[in-house]
């Protein structure tokens, strides 16, 4: 969850407390940079050695804490605006191995066969182990037409697979729509960007008019593999279905961070159903949404539990033209839940079916979940912490059941023929079977506060 325009950088005041004072382990650091300058087989730039030592510590902190260079921090803000250059993939890290989440659909990633769950292993022959997250996208990304090699690792496939990628320009469309017939409509938002909201009311008003009726009978809103994105986005998205009440709200140590925002009754979408599909793909913004409209029963969630990232990152621009992006708060939905590494649990669970992928017959390619909670120096969810780990939970989390997101890319709502589509995702079958049949189901409104 990102925010932009943080406060200017206050100054830093150290402050003593009862086990040790910063100005001694300052001066520790200061001890280890005069020997590195001094001894270090060649001569190393002090812009490096001050930029590694705060990506040390940010990296230190939680899995969302960064430093962003001066280019890698205007590409975000490009990012966010929905166009950049690169190879069209999202990526993370787990067990130190750079791992690709999926890729964008029609992306020059996808165009070459890279599959979610394949891993990283080298860029332009240099291995990425070593890599942060931050330092992977800055390698990945570069300007349309460029070339870069990636060597991928897949289970089943014993030797490394070599491909070379041709970056492209990518125009990320975070709404996609589709008339279902018989009144009912289908939304995808894949990332919350600038002009999600706008996008997502444009998007129901075309199936409002493609029905031929002044209202429509329900719609499926997919979130399953959405990342997530900007936090005014999930708040404005929440709003267009929720009358009234909070809908989220954030806890920070600063008063700044405390803030709460509530639904109004303007522009609100009429009442109509809702089945909201989300899976641990599913994080942040997308979260926000998911938890609102499930705290407030304007929804029926289905799926399976949500990635858990429940906290705010704060961007600060700093004087070199780069950033701080540091966690300062996390979120709550309307009844007071933490998200942070706990998710939405769906009201109804549906787990995704392997399908076999097109490409290779026979082959699946389904992705094993990762949630925040599998990273490493995640922060625990507030109402947990200090609980002792019971017996057998290291073992079970070892071993847990594991579960698989369907192939999205592989998938155009737009133009797939509803019947095949059904059959390849049976989660987005279930919930067009579940609109049709809505008012055997349909969710109580609790009182809004």
């Amino acid at each position: 969850m990102l925010v932009f325009g943080g406060r200017s950088l206050p100054e830093v005041s150290a402050r003593e407390n009862s086990k040790t004072n910063l100005f001694e382990e300052l001066k520790t650091f200061t001890d280890v940079l005069s020997v590195v300058k001094r001894d270090y087989v060649s001569d190393v730039e002090n812009k490096k050695l001050v930029e590694g030592a705060i990506k040390g510590l940010l990296a230190t902190l939680d899995p969302h804490s960064g430093y962003l260079d001066p280019d890698f921090y205007q590409d975000l803000q490009v990012q966010t605006k929905g166009e950049f250059g690169g190879l069209g993939i999202e990526i993370t890290i787990k067990e130190g191995l750079l791992v690709v989440v999926a890729p964008m659909e029609g992306s020059p990633a996808e165009k070459v066969g890279v599959r979610p769950g394949d891993i990283i292993v080298k860029i332009d022959g240099k291995y990425t182990k070593e890599f942060s997250l931050v330092d992977a996208v800055k390698r990945l990304r570069g300007p349309k037409g460029s070339p870069i090699q990636i060597s991928l690792s897949r289970k089943g496939v014993p030797e490394l697979i070599e491909t070379t990628i041709v970056r492209d320009n990518i125009a990320v469309r975070s709404v996609k729509s589709r008339y279902l017939g018989e009144g009912f409509g289908y939304v995808r938002v894949s990332q919350f960007m600038e002009h999600t909201a706008d996008d997502l009311k444009t998007a129901l008003a075309a199936l409002r008019k493609e029905s031929g009726s002044s209202d429509i009978r329900g719609v499926i809103l997919d979130m399953r593999n959405n990342p997530g994105g900007l936090l005014a986005q999930a708040v404005r998205v929440s709003d267009m279905f929720l009358k009234e009440g909070v809908i989220v709200y954030t806890d920070g140590r600063v008063d700044a961070q405390k803030q709460k925002f509530f639904a109004h009754g303007k522009g609100t979408e009429p009442d109509y159903p809702i089945v909201v599909l989300v899976n641990g793909g599913s994080a942040s913004a997308s979260e926000i949404v998911a938890g609102a409209l499930k705290d407030h029963g304007r929804a029926i969630i289905l799926g399976t539990q949500t990635f858990g990232k429940g906290s705010v990152q704060t961007i600060t621009p700093l004087e070199n033209g780069g950033a701080l992006t540091l966690t300062t708060a996390l979120y709550y939905t309307k009844s007071g839940n933490s998200i942070q590494a706990r998710g939405v649990k769906p009201d109804i669970e549906v787990e995704a079916e392997a399908v076999s992928d097109d490409s290779v017959p026979g082959v699946p390619s389904p992705l094993s979940e990762l949630r925040e909670e599998d990273l490493p120096g995640a922060i625990s969810n507030p109402s947990s912490a200090g609980q002792p780990v019971k017996e057998g939970d290291a073992i079970k989390k070892i071993n847990k059941t594991r579960t698989i997101r369907p192939n999205l890319t592989t998938i155009d709502p737009e133009k797939e023929d509803i019947q095949v589509w059904g059959h390849r995702d049976n989660q987005f079958q279930r919930a067009l079977d579940l609109l049709k049949t809505f008012s055997v189901f349909k969710v109580s409104q609790p009182p809004s506060t």
